[in-house]
């Protein structure tokens, strides 16, 4: 008995020892398989796990107003969830506070829910259990969110309520439409493709407001594998505009009342600051349904200008000689054959002279100058205007800006009264921001500024990177002397016996000189409908121009004075009202007023200030922003060797720079760099401390 039982226990004891030594043969069999065998195949992916790397997003740079108000900019917002299907749910301490919880959610978002609702819904999410998330609240701000953990059960640990939020980026206008058109969209992916923009400003400048994106690395820790940032993301420049706060509201209000009031189709409005080609505000509105809305951005794109091109023609006649004393007559008639082609002349007479040619917006007076010297010729009105700079694209900034467009004339009959037409604005398609800029050079003694809508750019850590310079199209589109000549003749538009504006467009405060346009638009089959688009445009104050302004509407059911030109005068008007012009726009009774010369400009001699070493942002300014002479600021020459020279770099590009050689940065202060504890080009150790000394 006893030697059968020790036989069952020692048969026991070699069957787990057999099952022992199988278990121990198949663990080292595994690990000569895995540390031997296939010891590269594992190695691989192990290498693959750890130099993976992911792209991390740069943060997207703010617009911002010409004072530094923010037009546009990434905030953060959340969603509040609760899980109810958390481990450690609190479910006692649920129902005790849901009566207090529902009151303070009531209290939180008035409207959306009364308490009663909020318990019904709370207590059958809770009992149900059917989903495990129950979304509470989405668009919430940081200090709302704040708030909300505060309050009964929600302010327990996660582990117990379940509550947390999902963090997101949205980009917001602070000040809703206003001059949303010019300022654009951007892409709502930001995940795999980043924020991109995809019109107005936000597309224009996206390579510099997107930044550079940062790289994340899987690197080993003790008992996991973590997301390690190997390199950060640079964020993108912060774009501050020259639009106005102030302007840009005055603008869009002027322009809705008047569209509203006349029905119009559509309106677009720009004001510009003369000496500086800033543009001061902008809106583009178009009806929908009843109302109106920022729509197209029209100001860019290419119209028939009806008789605001005819100053244009006219600059052209007093640059050429065509045209020399203003104040002769020329004869004109109400009818003129061309070509085999009439002109009718609403605004016509037996004999006008150039300057009543204007004023009354005389066709046949203004055909028959051009054809002086044209006649013979039709192709080289173009080309005059080419060698004026009338076709070079203006990088303004603005998203899908268009240039002029004006056929290449030949010789043929259908060209010479093709020529007829252009010079009072038919046969053509020129933006009113084109217009708009050889008006503001009539103001500007001849200066032919290039309009833009960028001020600056700027990073978080310095000062100023960049500052974008007034430049111009061509230095002298005309002499001081003809500007004069222009400007009195735009003057008399408005306040001239017999100017087509006379009874609109006058302000007692504000001395407003300009010019109405009227062109019918043409149906799909080519022919001209009834409908219409209005212009008027123009300067004040008249003896010291300091703002020139253009506005376009179509299908307004009165006149181009009465609606164009009414937005102009009641813009003008506000402005003065508000104190917005200076010193110089009282009307003054004198017959011969004396006009403040514009011609020394405050920016005229400021280079374009680019505080980085990095060539290819220094090509983004100098494309986006049409500044030729973006450059280097500060970056010296660097040593061979030794500690590298950081004297005018912002902080971000000093770290990266010195961390990069192997030394430990220390600052003080805000700005650019201005002194360096160890001198450029001396020997150090690695792992030295450089103190940087930083001011703006």
């Amino acid at each position: 008995m006893k030697n059968s039982n020790k036989q069952h226990i020692l048969l026991r004891y070699l069957l787990v020892i057999a099952m022992i030594l199988v278990l121990a043969s198949m663990i080292v069999y595994n690990m000569v398989n895995i540390s031997v065998v296939h010891a590269k195949e594992w190695n691989d992916k192990a290498d693959s796990l750890l130099t993976q790397e992911t792209k991390l997003e740069p943060e997207r740079g703010k617009i911002l107003s010409d004072n530094g108000s923010v037009l546009a900019a990434n905030l953060n917002f959340y969603t509040a969830r609760i899980d109810w299907k958390v481990e450690r749910f609190k479910d006692k301490a649920f129902k005790q506070s849901l009566d207090s919880l529902c009151d303070s959610l009531a209290a939180f978002m008035p409207g959306k829910k009364t308490a009663a609702e909020w318990k019904r819904d709370l207590t059958a999410q809770f009992e149900a259990k059917k989903s495990s998330v129950y979304p509470l609240f989405t668009g919430l701000t940081h200090s709302q969110f704040v708030r909300l953990k505060s309050f009964p059960f929600l302010k327990l640990n996660r582990n117990y309520n379940g509550f947390y939020s999902d963090p997101y980026v949205k980009r917001v206008k602070p000040f809703g439409t206003m001059a949303a058109r010019s300022i654009g969209n951007i892409s709502e992916e930001v995940r795999h493709e980043g924020q991109h923009g995809r019109s107005g400003l936000e597309m224009a400048l996206d390579s510099l407001l997107y930044g550079v994106p940062g790289i994340n690395r899987r690197i080993q820790l003790t008992n996991k594998i973590v997301d390690w940032e190997s390199t950060p993301a640079v964020p993108g420049y912060d774009i501050t505009t020259t639009i106005n706060v102030q302007m840009q509201d005055i603008v869009e209000n002027e322009l809705y009342k008047i569209c509203k009031e006349t029905d119009a189709e559509w309106g677009t409005c720009v004001l510009m600051e003369v000496a500086t080609g800033e543009i001061k505000a902008i809106s583009n509105l178009e009806r929908d349904g009843g109302d109106y809305y920022e729509g197209v951005n029209n100001a860019v794109l290419g119209y028939e200008p009806g008789s605001v091109m005819k100053p244009i023609s006219m600059m052209v006649a007093l640059e050429d000689g065509i045209v020399g004393d203003i104040n002769t007559p020329i004869p004109t008639g109400s009818v003129w054959i061309y070509g085999g082609r009439e002109i009718n002349d609403p605004h016509g007479a037996a004999a006008l002279s150039p300057r009543q040619i204007i004023e009354m917006s005389s066709n046949i007076g203004m055909s028959k100058i051009i054809v002086k010297k044209y006649g013979s010729n039709p192709g080289g009105f173009r080309e005059r205007l080419e060698q004026m700079g009338f076709f070079e694209p203006f990088k303004s900034g603005i998203g899908g800006e268009q240039e002029p467009v004006i056929a290449k004339l030949g010789n043929t009959n259908a060209d010479k009264v093709a020529l007829t037409r252009m010079a009072y604005g038919y046969t053509t398609l020129i933006p009113p921001l084109h217009t708009l800029a050889i008006y503001n050079a009539i103001a500007n003694d001849g200066k032919y500024v290039r309009p833009h809508l960028v001020k600056k750019l700027s990073r978080p850590g310095s000062n100023v990177d960049s500052i974008v310079p007034v430049t111009y199209i061509r230095k002298q589109v005309c002499s001081p002397e003809n500007a004069e000549k222009l400007r009195t003749m735009l003057h008399d538009v408005v306040w001239g016996n017999r100017g087509t504006a006379r009874k609109w467009v006058q302000d007692e405060n504000v001395e407003i000189a300009g010019k109405t346009g009227t062109a019918y638009t043409v149906r799909r089959d080519g022919t001209y409908s009834e409908q219409k688009r209005l212009a008027f445009c123009g300067f004040f104050p008249y003896k010291a121009p300091q703002y020139s302004c253009i506005v376009l509407m179509l299908g307004a059911n009165r006149g181009a004075a009465a609606s164009s030109g009414m937005v102009l005068r009641n813009v003008a008007a506000k402005m003065y009202a508000r104190g917005l012009l200076g010193a110089n726009d009282n009307l003054d009774d004198s017959s011969t007023p004396k006009r403040e010369s514009t011609s020394k400009t405050p920016y005229e001699k400021v280079p374009t200030l680019y505080n980085t070493t990095s060539q290819s942002r220094i090509d983004n300014v100098k494309l986006f922003t049409g500044s030729p002479n973006a450059k280097v600021f500060g970056a010296k020459p660097q040593a061979a060797s030794g500690v590298p020279n950081v004297h005018g770099m912002n902080i971000r590009e000093a770290v990266y720079c010195l961390e990069k050689v192997g030394l430990n940065v220390r600052f003080k202060g805000i700005g650019r760099v201005t002194g360096q504890s160890l001198k450029a080009g001396s020997n150090f150790n690695r792992g030295a401390v450089i103190n940087l000394y930083l001011a703006s």
